[in-house]
């Protein structure tokens, strides 16, 4: 995933994907779950990290997904 802000350096972050079985719906996932970061205060950054997480959650499912939030505490651990 690449963030590009007006007043900054691109921000490139690196798939969090373990296998790939559909990319169904990844961009919806990446658009929610970055909008639900920063409603919830996030920074563009954060954002862009915790729907990173989140689609790569859903491409490792068949057809188009739900990210449960047990998964994405899984996904963020497992990242450390």
């Amino acid at each position: 995933m690449l963030l590009c802000q007006r007043n900054g350096k691109p921000f490139h972050i690196p798939t969090v994907a373990k296998e790939v079985f559909d990319v169904s719906g990844a961009g919806d996932t990446v658009i929610a779950a970055f909008t639900l970061a920063i409603t919830a205060g996030a920074s563009p950054v954060e954002a862009a990290i915790f729907s990173n997480h989140a689609a790569g959650i859903v491409v490792g499912k068949f057809g188009t997904a739900a990210v449960k939030p047990e998964e994405l505490i899984e996904s963020f651990r497992d990242s450390q």
